[in-house]
């Protein structure tokens, strides 16, 4: 029989640096993404305590969401007091505008969130910022 060399060893690799390339862990981006999902703000709100960053968003978000469910309350207290006959078409439009206002600004805030920066809405951020 004839006697092969034993094959060459190789040195442990450290393990790969986590995703997502932030230092508050690989779930960082799923929670600042969650944080401006409406309702679901509470999610991160609750899970992160400690991730600062994490928890200005989910604030952010939340006074997003109040500010939302007031124009939307607003708009339904308008509804029973206009007539509809003469404001029903306008009213609609405004209120299309409205939500298309809200989704935009819910996606710039996601964009903004999950490249590390912060997106400061006037009032709704100062708000915010007093939770």
């Amino acid at each position: 029989m004839s006697s092969f060399p034993p094959p060459p060893t190789v040195p442990p690799s450290s393990p790969p640096p986590p995703m997502g390339g932030s230092a508050g862990g690989s779930d960082r981006t799923l929670m600042v993404v969650l944080s401006y999902l409406w309702i679901l703000a509470l999610v991160p709100l609750l899970t992160k305590k400690d991730d600062k960053e994490v928890q200005w968003h989910a604030k952010n978000g939340l006074a997003i969401l109040v500010a939302e469910v007031a124009i939307w309350v607003l708009f339904f207290v308008l509804g029973f007091v206009l007539p509809s006959g003469v404001m029903g078409c306008g009213m609609a439009t405004i209120q299309c505008v409205v939500w298309l206002a809200f989704l935009v600004l819910r996606i710039i805030c996601i964009m903004k969130g999950v490249a590390g920066q912060r997106y400061r809405v006037p009032v709704i951020s100062d708000f915010a910022d007093k939770m």
